[in-house]
């Protein structure tokens, strides 16, 4: 029986490492798609105006109100195209009313004072649009 399980699972655990391959055998460069590319992509006049503010501390590079802010963002779930680590960063957008850092990032990746690209995220990190400065 042992035997038989093995086998069906063999070929499950080759198509997952192909996948992971393949994903890994991206250029450096090359950018994959944002996993949720349907929304739309968001003006920087309409965030939030927290998510202004802390728009305006990235380009002129802080301070930042938290410690966190500006640490390395490592895009696990792959929502963002992929790139080296330490190409993304993130930093709290404050949501009034809460305590602690909240839900609200914006994750920018390239240069620290001149990204390449920022994502805004209202729901920690389970989807992101495109800020359009």
């Amino acid at each position: 029986m042992w035997k038989a399980f093995a086998m069906g699972v063999r070929p499950m655990v080759a198509a997952g490492l192909l996948g992971a391959a393949s994903l890994l055998a991206l250029p450096s460069g090359a950018r994959s798609p944002v996993q949720n590319a349907g929304q739309p992509a968001i003006g920087l006049a309409q965030l939030p105006a927290s998510g202004r503010t802390t728009y305006a501390l990235i380009q002129g590079g802080g301070p930042f109100p938290y410690d966190k802010d500006g640490s390395v963002f490592g895009n696990y779930e792959r929502q963002l195209p992929v790139r080296k680590r330490g190409y993304y960063r993130e930093y709290t957008v404050r949501t009034p009313g809460v305590r602690g850092r909240g839900a609200r990032r914006i994750v920018c990746g390239g240069a620290p004072r001149t990204p390449d690209a920022c994502y805004y995220s209202g729901d920690h990190y389970n989807s992101f649009r495109t800020i359009e400065p």
